[in-house]
């Protein structure tokens, strides 16, 4: 969503642009006061809108509410009943693969934030008006949605993410060096713009998939939620890094920022390996363990020990 939401910003920075000097208001601040106004409605709608389970969905009949149920408990742990322990939170924190699902996401949001937020300058920096930079970026991200969406689905399928993982980051790490190699950015602009294509293109899908490996890899909804905080708290120190690398008198060739998107984005695909390797030697390791006990992973049993369970396996 966030490329889908990048590729409308850029159609609605650009006319909103046009608003210069309506109430004495350059456009950059109507684009502000705009977007964010819509920002606040639509969260005081989704407040009212958006319900906890759909057992409180006011919408949904009865027969709905179980059908929606049914498919939950066959997809997830979500409708195991779990009460809070602090054991429960020190699990996360003593798992290895919940930390390497934060590296995952901390190695992916520099690269992320430092495309999106500066993309409108890199491209201003090859010699196109504010304006046109705003209607340049809209392509790249509408390619990166594309990407996303299709990579979500045949991962999903396969139940697999690192090897996408590895392939969407290495798509990225080209449009980087294309950055990078090309010497005189002015000159040839059409080269830069197809190096933040690659790179936006490559982002956004590694963005989506090492955000969910706590989602469909951690069970035990206490655990679950401590992973995912780890994971966003963790990973968001790279943007806060991120902000600070691309500096105005950096232009055109942006040497510093584009140099730690592409050792991040190497350091993500190192990270995606080693997660790859550890899910792959647990599955085998609960295989022999199911096999001794003479189960599958269809057995039901009264105890359930979360990710632990030789029953839950992970999708690599």
């Amino acid at each position: 969503m966030a490329s889908l939401a990048g590729a409308f910003g850029g159609i609605l920075a650009y006319g909103i642009a046009h608003m210069d000097g309506v109430g004495d208001y350059e456009g950059w601040r109507w684009i502000f006061i705009l977007e964010g106004i819509f920002t606040v409605l639509v969260g005081a709608l989704a407040y009212l809108l958006i319900t906890n389970a759909p057992t409180t969905a006011r919408w949904l009949n009865e027969t709905e509410k179980s059908v929606i149920h049914s498919r939950l408990q066959a997809d997830s742990d979500c409708t195991q009943n779990e009460g809070f322990t602090w054991g429960n939170v020190m699990a996360a924190f003593k798992d290895i693969k919940c930390w390497l699902y934060c590296f995952a996401f901390h190695t992916m949001s520099l690269p992320l934030y430092t495309l999106s937020l500066f993309l409108p300058t890199i491209i201003t920096a090859l010699g196109y008006t504010a304006a046109t930079a705003q209607l340049l970026t809209v392509p790249p991200y509408a390619v990166a949605c594309l990407l996303t969406v299709a990579i979500a689905i045949i991962s999903a399928r396969f139940k697999s993410r690192a090897p996408f993982l590895i392939g969407s980051s290495s798509l990225a790490i080209i449009g980087y060096i294309i950055l990078l190699a090309n010497r005189n950015p002015t000159a040839r602009p059409g080269l830069s713009y197809a190096g933040a294509f690659l790179a936006a293109a490559g982002i956004y899908p590694s963005v989506a998939l090492s955000l969910s490996y706590p989602a469909v890899n951690v069970s035990g909804q206490t655990k679950r939620a401590v992973a995912n905080a780890m994971q966003i708290s963790i990973g968001n120190l790279g943007a806060v890094l991120g902000t600070q690398l691309y500096r105005a008198n950096d232009g055109p060739r942006y040497i510093v920022g584009h140099s730690f998107a592409l050792a991040y984005l190497v350091g993500n695909c190192i990270v995606a390996s080693a997660i790859w390797f550890v899910l792959t030697r647990e599955n085998r390791q609960k295989e022999v363990v199911l096999a001794q006990e003479g189960k599958t992973e269809s057995s039901k049993d009264l105890v359930w020990n979360g990710d632990q369970d030789a029953r839950w396996k992970f999708e690599t």
